[in-house]
Parts: C-alpha cells; structure tokens; sequence
C-alpha cells in the first residue's frame, strides 16, 4: 500500500516532466503517472522476494557442505535457524506473492551474485549474529528478526538501493517507499495464517486513493493559470520566474487539495507538501512554502473556497 505522501510525490513527479515537455498529452502523461505507481508496487513485490530466495540459496549451501569428502561437525549438523525461519516460509509460500511475482516477471536466476552478496550483508550484521547465536525461539521472535533485516541491512545497503536502480532508474525513489511497504506488510503477518498471509496492493483505498492521484493531477493542469493567478497574488516582492520550478508545483497541489478535497485536513495538507519540499526542493523551500500557504489559506478561507467537512475537520 503506497503511502499518500508518495503518491504526493507520483502526482508532483509527473506534473514536473508534463511541463518540461511539449509532446505529451494530459492523457499520456496521466497514463505514465499511474505506471509510475504500479512500478512502485512492483518494486515492492521483487524487495518482498529476496528473503525466501536468500534462505533457497543459504539451505542449498548448507547441503554441499555435507558432500564435502571431509565434512566437519558443523558440516553435518549445521545451525538452520535462519533457513528455518517461520515468517520467511510464510513469504515463500503465500500464493498471492507468486501471483505478483509472475505478474511483474520478477525473477532471480541471473542474479544469483545479488543474493549471494545480500545474505554476506545478512550474515555479518550483529542482527544476524545474535540470532543465531540464540536457540531456535518462537514465531514472534522470528519476525522480529525478519523486521530488524528490513529495517537495518536492506535499509542500509547503498548496494541493494543501487542494484534495483540499475533495474529501473526510478526505484531509486521509489526504494524507501516499498521497503516501508514491506516492513509493515510482515508486520502485520499472523502465525495462524499460515501461507494466507495478506499481501498489500498497490493502494490502501483503491477507489480514494485512485481519485486522489488522478483528480490532483488532472485539476492542477485543468486550474493551473488561476493558481499560479493566486500564488503571484501572494508573493509580490519575488519575481514568479526565478522561483523554483518545483516550489511553484508544491503551491499548486497543495492549492487544488485545500480547495478540492474536502476530506483531506488542512494541516495534513501543509504539512505533506513542507515535508515533500524537503526531500525535492532546496533548503529555503520548506519556509517560502509554507509562508505562502499560510496566506492562500487565510484568503480561501475569507472567500468561502475553504470548504472542509467529516475528518476535513479535523485539525483545522
């Protein structure tokens, strides 16, 4: 489930290549919008995967030490706590991922380098250590282990980040976003169900979610000369062409949903598109957006254009 924030950054992302552009049309660039999401999806889908192709590729190993002409103790009687993990044979086995993976394509027998290099990660963590070190414990113990990988070596690993960026330049943003996916998919993973584990979809709210990427979109192209009407009216000692391209987006969306989405609260509103103008903009955007926002807000609220009802409400 893509979080509306990134969905945020979908919209934004798109309205910024639609307007470097000039031989794409609304509906084109809105149909490689909605791509770009179902993209992000399928980044979470092959992070998803590593884990159990990981544990394939560890269980193998373990059984060629046996062959060995000299085998050791430990050889023959190796620690298979990490193979035996309980959570990962849940993601192994949940049908509706290998639906996901069939349908994105995701495949690892090229990669088997990849994998090998992601369990040396797996394997040198103090994560990994102290687990092993520990006799086998129970389904919770389990997926605390799985979480802590998620969070902290996949989270961690410039290498894992770059390895899927060379699959799909935008994955490198998109990379956080599906591992935040992840985290709180198998989060929510319970033991009693077994390989019917839920597996998150593209969007939380299909039908809200949708409308908000596609009518954020669409009312900023179809309204864009009366915002930018609004944001001049705001900013009378700048001058409109040397303002960040990008700021000017933000002011936009933030604009169409103040004034368009009466279910989403003004403070989450200002407080997205701040936080958006962090990570995409410069350092000066979070207080120049959020001075101006401040002053459009009072004037849509003086002109009844503030119309805010149910959890719109709330905090405004």
């Amino acid at each position: 489930m893509i979080s509306r924030r990134h969905i945020r950054v979908k919209v934004m992302q798109a309205l910024y290549a639609y307007k470097t552009r000039t031989d794409v049309a609304p509906a084109a660039a809105e149909k490689a919008l909605f791509k770009t999401v179902e993209n992000c999806h399928a980044l979470f889908v092959w992070v998803f995967s590593i884990l159990p192709e990981v544990v394939r590729y560890r269980a193998n190993k373990l059984e060629s030490f046996k062959e060995k002409n000299n085998p050791t103790e430990e050889d023959l009687n190796p620690n298979t706590k990490f193979v035996d993990n309980k959570v990962i044979a849940q993601m192994e086995e949940n049908q509706t991922l290998q639906l996901l993976m069939e349908q994105y394509k995701v495949k690892w027998d090229n990669d088997l380098d990849f994998i090998i290099a992601v369990f040396k990660q797996i394997e040198e963590s103090d994560i990994y250590k102290q687990y092993m070190s520990r006799p086998k414990g129970d389904y919770e113990e389990d997926k605390q282990f799985v979480l802590d990988i998620i969070q902290h070596v996949f989270g961690e690993s410039e290498y894992i980040r770059w390895f899927f960026g060379e699959k799909d330049p935008n994955w490198v943003d998109d990379y956080f976003e599906a591992l935040s996916m992840l985290y709180k998919n198998v989060d929510a993973f319970k033991e009693n169900k077994g390989s019917e584990c839920r597996i998150y979809s593209a969007f939380i709210n299909k039908q809200d979610d949708e409308y908000l990427c596609r009518h954020l979109f669409r009312t900023v192209l179809a309204k864009d000369a009366e915002y930018e009407q609004l944001i001049e009216s705001k900013i009378q000692n700048w001058d409109m062409d040397r303002l960040i391209g990008m700021d000017i987006i933000l002011l936009k969306m933030a604009i169409c949903e103040l004034s368009e989405f009466p279910l989403i609260p003004v403070k989450v509103t200002m407080n997205e598109y701040i936080e958006i103008s962090k990570m995409y903009s410069s350092d000066k955007s979070k207080i120049f957006i959020n001075g101006v926002l401040d002053k459009i807000i009072e004037e849509l609220r003086n002109t009844g254009k503030l119309n805010k009802t149910g959890r719109g409400l709330y905090q405004n």
